[in-house]
């Protein structure tokens, strides 16, 4: 009998060619994966708002890194809390392409190295390694480059409307944590002293600035002190932003000095003023203030409907403006003072002036501190503008020359606050006061959000009754394997027959 019609024969070669087909399916899916490991091209983002692809302005940032950037990830992956689980799959995925696009940055023969390496660490349960590295936070994405650092939290991740993650954000906020610490030179906060103003070493709940101080350096900026306390000082030149926290009786020497820097030199600043605790004492900066389109009232804005029952003031009443577009998102995230000044934008060639957040209308700006609030003839109401409130912060800026010049022209930037309480202990841990601080900060600086597009949160929620419930328990214990089963039998009687 030849080998071919040998039954056994036929049987190896029957086996063979099953084998040989598996193998040439396995090594078909090992090759495709090994050219999406390693090319390129080879990666293709199917998902519809293209979660898994980095933006070509983050490609073109992580192409020019030249310094190794770690990433400590603190979110932990057995959390009880719906929000930080919903978050580590996005953030996992995301640093993956990070991590993915600069590993091109590593020249073992040059020892160039501007990749990025991403790490999970639980601080709950590695406590040794969390405090080599000095990180406390938890459920946050710390970003490590020599010395520097930056932190950025579970809510900067996401813009929430109505109490719900709307848009993932994450490669916004990773790529400017990225850049930031990654840059040659850490920028320089200045804080004005000498005239009474708050400070930086005072850890006092109503007149410290400690807790501010230490959220800046969190975000790598450097924060000194400085003082106009002789005629011939200035503001230093590495200053990239000056704050002055309830500053009284500024010398006229000092005023100059700081709108030299405003104007000639194109400074910027933020200016917390003090309300009426200390009625009739001047500030010092009328000029500077009026120079910049806003007066600031000699009073201490009163509303007897939208207070807390501690008597705080409620603000709700926002501007558009890149400062406020946060908390416009979040929605009713109030602001919360507990004594503040009103101020007038007023209407000045050259300068862009905002009104960024107003009391409500039934509110006046109380001028007699000796009597009960109530609204008398020559207390302050507010205006149309603001929606019948008193403006209580207020943005200017200079206009940007027209016919699109192709440079960029250096403006002075100002924000004036009608109240300390933003800043001191007390109030900046505040949510609302903290986001509208920080964001004025990184607007006056010129920090402005990068060109990377937010990807849509995309929910996926199976509504399901008791009944239903045991309905699909059923199917899926007898339903599906007696469908393979009944299968099974055809198959096998077919071929009997």
């Amino acid at each position: 009998m030849p080998a071919f019609d040998n039954f056994r024969t036929v049987r190896w070669f029957r086996t063979f060619n099953l084998v040989l087909q598996a193998l040439l399916f396995l090594t078909l899916f090992g090759g495709l994966n090994y050219i999406a490991l390693n090319h390129d091209w080879g990666r293709i983002d199917l998902t519809r708002h293209h979660r898994y692809s980095l933006s070509p302005e983050t490609l073109a940032y992580l192409g020019n890194l030249n310094q190794p950037v770690r990433v400590i990830v603190t979110l932990p992956e057995d959390s009880d809390h719906p929000e930080v689980a919903a978050a580590l799959p996005d953030v996992r995925g995301l640093l993956r392409e990070y991590a993915f696009a600069t590993e091109g940055n590593h020249d073992a023969k040059t020892g160039h190295d501007g990749r990025v390496r991403v790490e999970y660490l639980d601080v709950d349960r590695r406590i040794r390694d969390a405090s080599q590295l000095g990180i406390e936070q938890r459920n946050a994405v710390v970003f490590l480059c020599g010395d520097k650092r930056r932190v950025v939290e579970l809510g900067e991740l996401y813009r929430v409307e109505n109490y719900q993650a709307k848009d993932f954000i994450g490669e916004q906020a990773f790529t400017s944590a990225i850049l930031n610490v990654s840059s040659p030179e850490r920028k320089k906060i200045y804080f004005l002293s000498g005239n009474g103003e708050a400070r930086t070493d005072n850890a006092d709940p109503a007149r410290g600035l400690s807790v501010l101080a230490g959220e800046l350096g969190l975000r790598n900026f450097a924060v000194e002190s400085f003082s106009l306390g002789i005629a011939h000082s200035k503001v230093p030149d590495d200053a990239a932003l000056v704050i002055a926290v309830g500053p009284q009786r500024v010398p006229p020497y000092a005023q100059e000095q700081l709108r030299q820097y405003l104007g000639p030199r194109a400074g910027h600043m933020l200016l917390l003023l003090a309300p009426g605790s200390a009625p009739g004492i001047p500030t010092g900066l009328t000029d500077l203030l009026l120079d910049w389109g806003v007066l600031a009232d000699d009073d201490v804005i009163s509303d007897t409907n939208d207070r807390t029952e501690q008597g705080e003031l409620l603000i709700h009443t926002l501007g558009v403006h890149p400062i406020t577009k946060s908390l416009i998102e979040m929605k009713n995230v109030p602001l919360l003072v507990s004594r503040a000044r009103s101020l007038h934008p007023l209407p000045t060639s050259g300068l862009l002036v905002s009104t960024l957040a107003a009391s409500s209308p039934t509110s006046w700006g109380e001028v007699n501190f000796t009597r009960l609030p109530e609204f008398n003839a020559g207390d302050i109401k507010g205006l149309p503008q603001n929606k019948n409130g008193l403006a209580l912060i207020v943005a200017a800026e200079h206009a940007q020359p027209r016919d699109h010049l192709p440079y960029t022209v250096p403006n002075g930037r100002l924000v004036v606050f009608g109240s300390t309480d933003f800043a001191t202990n007390n109030g900046f841990v505040i949510a609302g006061n903290q986001n509208i601080l920080i964001n004025a900060i990184n607007w006056a600086i010129g920090l402005e959000q990068l060109n990377v597009p937010a990807r849509p949160v995309e929910r996926f929620k199976l509504s399901l009754n008791e009944q239903e419930l045991v309905r699909l328990r059923y199917s899926l214990l007898f339903v599906v394997p007696g469908a393979a089963a009944l299968l099974g039998l055809i198959v096998y009687w077919t071929r009997r027959s």
